[in-house]
């Protein structure tokens, strides 16, 4: 099963409900080489899901020192789809290494 890391909206039970149509089991983990900063959020249903317009985004440093803490959650390749769906243009997804040394899908900022 795919590994998505979660530092954000996705940890929201009421958002995995929405999203997946079930909440998701996780466990804790950091995202070596990145920092968060925020997102302005204007997508009218991430706006509805999420209740906030603002959401972190996290950014690639290259510094070993700077770490993002989230949750690593089991899902589907259909629940990875939604996760797409539910992201805004602004992020993209890679696959990163995480501190535990999981390999695991991140929403980051996009280019």
């Amino acid at each position: 099963m795919p590994l998505l890391f979660s530092y954000g909206t996705l940890r929201d039970p009421a958002v995995q409900r929405a999203s997946f149509g079930r909440e998701l089991a996780g466990r804790e983990d950091n995202l070596p080489g990145y920092r968060l900063e925020a997102l302005e959020i204007s997508d009218p249903h991430v706006l509805d899901l999420s209740g906030l317009a603002e959401h972190p985004i996290v950014v690639a440093t290259g510094d070993a020192r700077d770490a993002v803490a989230g949750v690593v959650f089991e899902v589907t390749e259909e629940e990875l789809a939604a996760a797409d769906e539910y992201e805004v243009d602004d992020y993209a997804r890679v696959l990163a290494t995480l501190s535990s040394g999981a390999h695991a899908w991140v929403y980051v900022r996009g280019a």
